[in-house]
């Protein structure tokens, strides 16, 4: 693989990183609810959900759910009823004044994992992180070199690239927290990403 084909993945995977998402979401709602370490978790559990999708790519079965329509709706259900429940436990544990991250009625099977867990899933569970490695990542493979090592490369690149965006914008909201640290200031943004998560949970169980 040239160098010109990574720089030209990093250009096209960098404005769709910038854009506000559920895991920018998810990074702000847990450094809002915890401590730059819980951002710092769910950073890397998104970035790891990344992963997954690359793996799946590399032995075809993302392409194998993509092309069926079956397939594709489900998964869409499930990435948007996870999104909808993350966005609704969010709002409930705020409602009393308690913080998302101590007072947990519903449980998932991964939800002792906490913010890492909520990152890896949410991008697991989302197509569009899937359509990433059909769609765009395809352009910038070359036929005569092995496909896997090349999605490899590819993914580490993504990977870094999400990861530095992501820890720089925990170390924002971080210190922004340090700043104005009052209790009616974080349930009004733990509310605010509870309505987002929600939003984008609806949003993804409804995509055509």
């Amino acid at each position: 693989m040239q160098w010109h084909q990574l720089l030209g993945f990093v250009a096209a995977v960098v404005p769709l990183t910038l854009v506000p998402g559920t895991s920018f979401t998810l990074v702000t709602q847990q450094v809002i609810a915890g401590s730059r370490s819980d951002g710092v978790r769910a950073a890397c559990g998104s970035a790891c959900g990344l992963l997954v999708h690359a793996t799946c790519a590399a032995i075809g079965l993302s392409a194998l759910v993509m092309s069926s329509a079956e397939a594709l709706t489900v998964v869409k259900l499930l990435g948007g009823i996870y999104l909808i429940w993350l966005g609704v436990t969010t709002w409930r544990s705020t409602r009393r004044g308690v913080e998302p991250t101590t007072r947990r009625r519903w449980r998932l099977p991964w939800a002792q994992l906490g913010g890492f867990g909520q990152g890896l899933w949410s991008n697991v569970l989302n197509p569009k992180a899937a359509s990433v490695y059909l769609t765009l990542l395809p352009q910038f493979l070359t036929s005569s070199r092995p496909i896997a090592s090349q999605i490899a490369m590819l993914a580490v690149v993504h990977v870094a690239v999400v990861l530095v965006w992501l820890l720089f914008w925990t170390s924002v909201v971080a210190a922004a927290r340090t700043t104005i640290d009052t209790p009616r200031f974080r349930r009004g943004m733990s509310r605010l990403a509870g309505t987002v998560l929600i939003t984008l949970g609806i949003r993804t169980a409804m995509a055509s």
